[in-house]
């Protein structure tokens, strides 16, 4: 897009949340005031990878109406969690993490071989029982490493899927057999621990309906994502590619100058698969400039490669993240 001096400069801005800082919503209003205030228009779409921060980007941009649910927490403890029903009436939307995520334990509470996802499964259960035909799983952030085996149980005790279907977002590609080793460590686990996690997993394969061993994307949250996939035929999606789908992403694109896009901490995982990544190559697609704007920039810059990335500010509070803004829009 040819740029005319007299039209305002329109920037689509969409950031990842800034996990444990501020969510997405809360990133890309502070990115756009600073626009602006700099004479830009911002197309505002916060986004997410199908880890935490799912159903609040989703809602953002699609529209609909948030529900809450009685469900246990990862050591089976009452908590009321929330699932979002879309503008279309027939999908609803879930974190992982709300009912099963690591930020509801204490870090001395921490511990991957007690912690159940049965609260994701009541979750998914509610969701039904509210009228959703479609229910999308985002499968991060959890303290889990069950398989799923909780989800699975506690869903079934709920009536099963009633005729309806389970999408899982993943955003990560590890195979349900690698969970314990890749995850279970920041989730409480010592390596004996691991070990003995990794071996569960492997009996818990070999009794489900279906094998998850060896496919992509089956060891999401735990193994969660391979749980409901070989229970109960869940769908297995990137997450960032399916919810920038979701967004009609690309369109907003081709109507921009140029993309915004950043997330709490930039380093060399961002660009392999991560929604910054996938940003960066729609951006590249298009002919589009990219700025990045983070919490914590660890990029090593020579993984930028042929990626049409202009500029990384670091911004870690949201006035700072409102004077990054300033900037891109007066093209400093």
């Amino acid at each position: 897009m040819e740029h005319d001096p007299q039209r305002r400069r329109r920037f689509l801005v969409a950031p990842d949340s800034f996990k444990g800082t501020f969510g997405a919503t809360e990133v890309a209003g502070a990115i756009a005031a600073g626009l602006e205030a700099a004479g830009a228009e911002a197309d505002v779409c916060p986004v997410a990878d199908g880890g935490e921060g799912t159903m609040e980007a989703m809602l953002a941009a699609l529209g609909g109406s948030r529900h809450r649910a009685h469900v246990h927490d990862p050591l089976g403890r009452p908590l009321e969690a929330e699932y979002a029903l879309l503008a279309d009436g027939g999908t609803a939307v879930l974190d992982t993490a709300a009912a099963s995520g690591l930020p509801l334990l204490a870090p001395g509470e921490r511990d991957a071989e007690r912690t159940s996802s049965a609260g994701t499964g009541e979750l998914i259960a509610a969701a039904i029982d509210a009228g959703a035909g479609t229910i999308l799983v985002a499968a991060g952030g959890s303290a889990t490493t069950d398989g799923g085996l909780g989800a699975i149980e506690a869903l079934r005790a709920g009536g099963g899927l009633r005729g309806s279907r389970i999408e899982v977002l993943c955003d990560v590609r590890t195979a349900f057999e690698d969970a314990a080793r890749v995850f279970a460590p920041q989730k409480g686990a010592d390596p004996e621990t691991v070990e003995r996690l990794s071996e569960r997993l492997q009996r818990l394969a070999a009794e489900l309906p279906r094998d998850p061993r060896g496919i992509p994307m089956t060891g999401c949250a735990g193994g969660l994502s391979g749980g409901l996939w070989a229970a109960f035929d869940a769908g297995l999606r990137a997450g960032a590619g399916y919810v920038l789908g979701l967004l009609r992403f690309e369109r907003r694109l081709a109507e921009a100058d140029a993309a915004i896009s950043g997330e709490g901490t930039v380093d060399s995982q961002s660009l392999e698969g991560k929604v910054l990544g996938s940003i960066a190559e729609l951006c590249a697609r298009a002919d589009k400039d990219l700025h990045v704007v983070v919490g914590r920039d660890e990029l090593d810059r020579s993984l930028i490669g042929e990626l049409p990335i202009r500029s990384i500010r670091e911004a870690g509070t949201l006035e700072a993240l409102a004077t990054a803004g300033r900037e891109i829009g007066r093209g400093d």
